[in-house]
């Protein structure tokens, strides 16, 4: 049998390592998604760090602190500022059922580059890791809360704010083999990706898609890109200090004994020593100020 001769620019094209990135970024893609499941050990650094901060003490009273506090418009006064303080208790859980934390889980966010339009749009490009969250293990007097964690410099983690309700961790354990979770934190929308799909979660997520059931990540790449590219770091939008993003600005937090309760809408989250702050400038950093 003769053997087949290619033409030579077609088999230089065939096998040229410029060809052949994108099949190498979505077998990368692929390998990632084939460990995923709920959003564990596998992808969070120092995840005995993570875990040695949700079982400590400091956070444990933390949680107590939210929890024996009214959120605000519930018996709480707030501030012109939005701010309810806690004081300080020596014994902040009395009178509090006992409760535990769940183990961290990773939170994913679309990354500045996916929503320019420069990443190509593969998992490993479209997604990065912003922060983690473990919430507690049931009701405490018909509450739920969760602790949201920050990384700190030089590694690790610490506690950056804790937030009423408990659907941040719900959607971040959703994860199946073969997906990940990731949220589009200007609209609250949570999404499952496989390979080359995106599924919301959520209706915040189905409204950011036009009500479709699932989008190509293609396709939602350009969605984004429309929605934010004009407001990436050295836009006007950011230059005009329009990109507070997430609750609290970056102004780093006086020393105080007092605790602010921060109020965002429907959201409430108790920041302390500056943690919500730190947690607003590493997301800011870890996929800009969008």
């Amino acid at each position: 049998m003769r053997d087949r001769i290619e033409p030579v620019g077609r088999k230089a094209a065939r096998f040229s390592p410029l060809a052949r990135l994108p099949l190498v970024l979505a077998l990368g893609a692929s390998v990632l998604l084939s460990a995923a499941g709920p959003a564990r050990a596998v992808d969070i650094p120092d995840y005995q760090a993570a875990l040695d901060v949700v079982r400590s003490a400091g956070v444990h009273d933390a949680v107590c602190r939210f929890l024996s506090t009214p959120l605000p418009g519930a018996g709480s006064d707030t501030g012109a500022d939005g701010m309810v303080t806690i004081p300080d208790t020596p014994e902040p859980c009395a009178g509090l059922p006992a409760f535990t934390l769940n183990d961290p889980l990773a939170v994913n966010e679309i990354t500045p580059d996916f929503v320019a339009g420069t990443a190509l749009p593969v998992p490993t490009s479209a997604v990065r890791l912003s922060h983690l969250v473990s919430s507690i293990g049931g009701a405490v007097n018909d509450r739920t809360a969760t602790v949201l964690l920050a990384p700190s410099e030089g590694g690790g983690w610490h506690l950056a704010g804790v937030r009423d309700g408990d659907s941040d961790a719900g959607y971040a354990g959703s994860a199946t083999p073969g997906s990940l979770v990731f949220t589009e934190p200007q609209i609250r929308g949570w999404y499952r990706l496989t390979l080359t799909t995106v599924e919301p979660l959520n209706d915040q997520a189905r409204d950011g898609i036009d009500g479709r059931s699932t989008i190509s990540l293609a396709d939602y790449q350009k969605v984004v890109k429309a929605r934010y590219a004009d407001k990436l770091p050295g836009s006007e939008y950011d230059t005009r200090g329009m990109s507070s993003g997430y609750g609290p600005d970056d102004r780093a937090a006086e020393p105080t004994s007092r605790t602010p309760l921060l109020a965002g809408g429907s959201i409430a989250a108790l920041a302390l020593a500056g943690g919500a702050a730190a947690l607003g400038r590493f997301r800011r950093r870890r996929r800009g100020t969008v």
